[in-house]
């Protein structure tokens, strides 16, 4: 019986671990050019961390069970409540703004699709402790260098910003109260996908909108510039639409000296689906829009409280790597891995071997990957496998060298040769390779 893994769950063979890797170590050196400090957490939690948050709706995505002492518990399949966890538990400890990311996979059981599996890796970076604008500026920035990172530009990617306070401002306007609005932005939320059938619940609960209040919503759906935004308020603007509209200038300002405002686009249809979110909220979408969305997040300023720690503003995102990867791959620009070692012992007969080893152990100890020949070969099959390899360096112990104490060394780039004491071998090769 052949034994396969679940459906939607991956493995990594070493080339795509390799090209996985790559990928993670820049995101990880991007977020700590930015400052951020990196932490991880369990991948099972409570049950309870995740239905307090989402409502108990979301069980039917979890993979949750009751383990042996009883509790019920769920595989994370997300960050955001686990990280307010963290940080609600040692606030008052904490310098502020935390700034924290991390790389984990996550669990969900859902339908399987073109970049959405079952089982996948995020990049989280979330902020707290800062309640203006300066966050999202900061966050904004980190989203759009962890992707152009990799070589990717404005006709690559993009980011779409937007705001629910913006819009509970604006419902108000038009004489909705809460639970009138939730349910208009749950609506807008899927509007692009399926248009006015999206606003179906809404009548079954509240009744029609009125034309005029509809056709205002989609007037206000349609804005996609500043200039666009603050039009549409005029001078009769209540102080509350005032306040949030400078707190956008804030934001786009912000990024604009960044040299990052080309990236950015005004676009009320990105809501985010999740109600805990409180303020601006942005996704980030290949240009072409034949992808889902590369990354998403917003600010969620009311679950720390939630979830049992103190009133604490925050404000993050995740990048998922799966729908990263295929861009990458679109765009042509996954990196080719190659596991190339920095040298290979070539070896003659047994004593020749025993002389080696005490030099492969030394310089492995130094920081070097050393390959050798696991059993004797001839001279020309060894020195295939150490060009094959992708060797920088070639040792060879051959029986003269052996007599004279030295080893040869081999540069595999331009096949010049040098005779090296076997007790300054550790120094000479670090000099070749740097």
């Amino acid at each position: 019986m052949a034994f396969q893994s679940l459906p939607g769950f991956r493995e990594f063979y070493p080339d795509a671990f390799a090209r996985r890797k790559f990928v993670f170590d820049l995101w990880r050196r991007t977020a700590h050019a930015f400052g951020f400090a990196e932490y991880d957490a369990p991948v099972l939690e409570p049950l309870e961390l995740y239905t307090t948050k989402s409502g108990e709706e979301i069980e039917g995505q979890l993979f949750n069970f009751v383990d042996k002492g009883g509790r019920e518990v769920a595989l994370r399949p997300e960050m955001t409540p686990t990280v307010c966890r963290l940080v609600g538990a040692k606030a008052n400890a904490l310098k502020r703004p935390i700034k924290w990311f991390s790389i984990a996979e996550f669990y969900r059981y859902e339908r399987m699709q073109k970049g959405r599996g079952r089982c996948f890796t995020q990049f989280n970076a979330d902020i707290f402790g800062e309640a203006g604008p300066e966050a999202e500026i900061e966050l904004i920035a980190l989203l759009i260098q962890c992707l152009a990172a990799f070589g990717l530009t404005e006709a690559d990617f993009y980011v779409r910003l937007s705001d629910r306070t913006l819009w509970f401002h604006f419902l108000e306007t038009l004489g909705l109260d809460e639970e009138r609005s939730r349910a208009v932005l749950s609506a807008i939320d899927k509007y692009e996908k399926i248009g006015d059938a999206a606003f179906a619940p809404y009548g079954e609960k509240f009744g029609l909108l009125p034309d005029e209040t509809k056709a205002r919503i989609l007037g206000f759906l349609g804005i996609k510039s500043f200039t666009a935004l603050a039009a549409a308020f005029g001078e009769g603007t209540n102080e509350k639409i005032s306040a949030r509209l400078a707190e956008w200038r804030t934001l786009l300002d912000g990024l604009d000296s960044m040299g990052l405002g080309g990236f950015v686009t005004v676009d009320f249809g990105v809501v985010r689906g999740l109600a805990y979110y409180t303020g601006f909220v942005f996704e980030a979408f290949d240009r072409k829009g034949e992808l889902r969305a590369l990354a998403g997040g917003g600010r969620y300023d009311d679950l720390v409280a939630k979830l049992g720690g103190p009133n604490l503003p925050a404000v993050g995102f995740a990048i998922g790597d799966m729908t990263f990867a295929l861009l990458l791959e679109q765009r042509g620009l996954t990196p080719p891995m190659v596991q190339a070692i920095d040298v290979f012992c070539v070896i003659g007969g047994e004593a020749e071997r025993r002389a080696a080893f005490g030099d492969v152990h030394a310089l492995r100890a130094a920081g070097y990957r050393v390959e050798y020949p696991m059993k004797e070969v001839g001279f020309g099959k060894q020195f295939k496998v150490a060009a094959d390899s992708g060797a920088k360096l070639a040792l060879i112990y051959g029986a003269d060298e052996l007599a004279r104490g030295v080893v040869k060394i081999r540069n595999l780039m331009d096949r010049t040769e040098q005779d090296v004491p076997k007790d300054q071998l550790v120094v000479a090769v670090r000099e070749f390779l740097n």
